[in-house]
């Protein structure tokens, strides 16, 4: 007899009771979004560009502390190359010119035991007979004196011969350097006779824009001693300067400016001082002529109003000139001072030119003119004599209407 079958229970079992388990686990393993995420979610940029722009914005911030960092050391090392003796004092300036505006007097700087010692010159004679004509190479010019604080020179060469004069040839201004190497050469008209009479100079200065230009150290050669039959080349140690020979005729300080899109040139005639006495009293009646000149023909002209009885007048005037891109490279500006007389005629004091053509620091503020259109720049220039000047430009009768090119 078999024994009685379960039986069947209609009730399923109940589920496992790990299955809930499971599902919460999982749940709780999903992790949330955070804030960043949530953000980078927000933008309507892809992924990747979000990450470029945040790299790019890091580096930008990175560079810019770094160039804070730098500068800031840069300047702790100026302070400290410094030296106590070094110091400019301000005690001696006027402060009613314009050179203490723009920059201290640098005359009483000194540098120790280096003071007496103004360096060398490297440089070449050559005479043609045939053509009169004489060749001074300025070659190179080695351990000159220091003029500046920085314990450097911004040097350049003036050459000319006496007792003539008339003619002065200056070499390119080279910035911070006690060694600079020149390689230029200037030709002289000079007579077989006139050759054991003469004497060769070549003075080397320091270039300042906005005061007098210190000398450094001179050569004087006396041409009757040298061999002409072949070419001379040597080197010399500067000596000091001779302060009897050359006639000062005073400085002139003004400004240039020229926009190429308008055309226009502007020049701010500011200030002169120690001008040549010319009327009795020991003084002048200054003014000062201001003279372009296209292709060396005399084209058009002002003059700013007479200062009486002065040597160190202040004018502060300002003319402007329609000159063309294609003009400025082909014309000359010509700044004279002249003493005012009411019975007589007028007589020139001093006189210098600017332009493409020039040579020596009149070149140089010229040529920054040119390189910083629509800027103001002012310097500080010797005058020169006006018959050197004259000379040398050789200007021609006034520019008619016929020759005009606009």
């Amino acid at each position: 007899m078999h024994p009685n079958p379960p039986i069947p229970n209609s009730t399923p079992p109940p589920p496992p009771a790990t299955h809930h388990y499971t599902n919460a686990t999982s749940a709780a393993a999903t992790p949330q979004p955070d804030f960043f995420t949530k953000l980078l979610d927000q933008i309507p940029l892809p992924r990747w560009a979000v990450y470029c722009i945040f790299a790019v914005g890091g580096l930008l911030i990175l560079a810019c502390c770094l160039c804070i960092c730098i500068k800031c050391c840069c300047k702790g090392k100026n302070r400290r190359k410094m030296k106590p003796h070094q110091q400019l004092s301000l005690k001696s300036l006027n402060s009613s010119t314009t050179t203490a505006l723009v920059q201290p007097d640098a005359g009483d700087v000194e540098y120790g035991s280096t003071q007496n010692q103004h360096g060398k010159l490297l440089y070449s004679l050559e005479y043609s007979a045939a053509q009169s004509e004489l060749t001074v190479g300025i070659k190179e010019a080695a351990a000159l004196k220091a003029m500046d604080v920085g314990g450097s020179s911004d040097p350049y060469v003036k050459v000319y011969i006496c007792p003539d004069k008339s003619k002065t040839c200056e070499t390119k201004v080279f910035r911070n350097t006690l060694n600079p190497v020149f390689n230029q050469q200037f030709t002289f008209p000079i007579s077989n006779a006139s050759l054991s009479e003469s004497t060769v100079v070549m003075q080397v200065f320091d270039f300042n824009r906005f005061t007098k230009h210190e000398i450094i150290g001179e050569l004087r050669l006396q041409l009757s001693t040298v061999d002409w039959n072949h070419v001379m080349e040597e080197w010399q140690d500067l000596s000091q300067p001779a302060k009897f020979e050359e006639e000062n005729l005073g400085e002139i300080c003004f400004s240039l400016r020229y926009v190429p899109t308008a055309g226009k040139l502007t020049v701010v005639i500011l200030e002169a001082k120690n001008l040549k006495s010319m009327d009795t009293g020991g003084l002048s009646d200054p003014y000062v002529k201001v003279q372009l000149a296209l292709d060396k023909r005399k084209w058009k002209k002002r003059k700013t109003s007479i200062k009486k009885k002065t040597l160190n007048p202040y004018y502060n005037e300002s003319f402007t000139f329609d000159v063309s891109f294609d003009q400025i490279q082909r014309i000359h500006l010509v700044i004279s001072i002249w003493d005012h007389d009411a019975m007589t005629r007028n007589d020139a004091m001093g006189k210098i030119f600017l332009g493409c053509d020039a040579s020596g620091n009149q070149l140089r503020h010229w040529a920054d003119m040119l390189s910083n259109p629509r800027r103001p720049v002012a310097q500080w220039h010797n005058l020169l004599s006006a018959q050197q000047v004259n000379a040398t430009l050789s200007l021609k009768n006034k520019l008619s209407f016929t020759n005009k090119i606009f």
